[in-house]
C-alpha cells in the first residue's frame, strides 16, 4: 500500500471514529431539526473543507522541523487529543450542543441556513480532536493532500449520517464508548510518536 493511500485510509478511519460521538454529529443533528437538510449539509461541508485546509497547513509546517521535533509535536497533539476524548468519554455531562441551541429560529432562505450551519460548525471544529489528528497525521505521513481528502471525507460522512438519519442515530450509538475507544487510540499514537522522538 502506498504512503498516500495509507495516509488517506488511516485519516478517514481515525477522523470518522473521533467525530461519530463528537459535537459535530450533535450540532448537525440539531441544525437539521431547525433548517432544511440541504442548506445544513452545504454549510457544514464548507466549514469542514476550510478547517481541513487549516489543519493540513499547520501539519505541513511541522514537517519543516527536524524529525525528532516533529515526532515530539505529533506526540503532544495526539496526547492532547487523547486527553480531550477520554475526558469527554468518562464525563457524566449531557451531550447537548450549546452553540447549535443558540443559533435562533430557522431562517427561510437557503443562504441564511447554510451560513448559520457554517458558522456553528466552523467554530465547533477549532481545536477539536479531528483537527489535531489531521495536523498530526499530515506531519507524520508527509502527505497533505491524502490526509486532507481522508479527513474531509470522514467529516462529510458524519454530517451526511446526521442529515439523513436525523435524531434516530442518537438512540443507536453510545457516544461515550466511541469517545473512550478513540481516546485510547490517540494515546497509543502519542506513545508511538513519543518513542520516535526519543529514539
Amino acid at each position: 500500500m502506498s504512503t498516500a493511500l495509507l495516509a488517506l485510509v488511516s485519516t478517514f478511519a481515525l477522523v470518522l471514529a473521533v467525530e461519530l460521538p463528537d459535537k459535530t454529529l450533535v450540532a448537525t443533528l440539531v441544525l437539521t431539526t431547525r433548517f432544511r437538510a440541504w442548506p445544513v449539509f452545504a454549510g457544514v461541508s464548507v466549514a469542514f473543507a476550510v478547517q481541513c485546509v487549516i489543519a493540513v497547513l499547520f501539519g505541513h509546517v511541522l514537517t519543516l522541523l527536524p524529525e525528532n521535533a516533529v515526532a515530539g509535536v505529533v506526540a503532544a497533539l495526539f496526547g492532547l487529543g487523547a486527553f480531550m476524548l477520554l475526558r469527554e468519554g468518562f464525563s457524566r455531562r449531557g451531550e447537548g450542543d450549546e452553540d447549535a441551541s443558540r443559533s435562533g429560529p430557522a431562517p427561510a432562505t437557503f443562504l441564511r441556513s447554510a451560513m448559520t450551519s457554517f458558522g456553528v460548525l466552523f467554530a465547533a471544529e477549532w481545536g477539536d480532536a479531528s483537527q489535531l489528528a489531521t495536523a498530526g497525521l499530515t506531519a507524520r505521513y508527509g502527505q497533505p493532500v491524502a490526509v486532507a481528502i481522508g479527513a474531509f471525507a470522514a467529516l462529510v460522512a458524519v454530517a451526511g449520517l446526521a442529515v439523513l438519519l436525523g435524531s434516530k442515530i442518537r438512540s443507536r450509538i453510545r457516544p461515550h464508548l466511541l469517545q473512550r475507544g478513540a481516546g485510547f487510540v490517540f494515546a497509543a499514537l502519542a506513545l508511538v510518536a513519543l518513542w520516535q522522538a526519543v529514539a
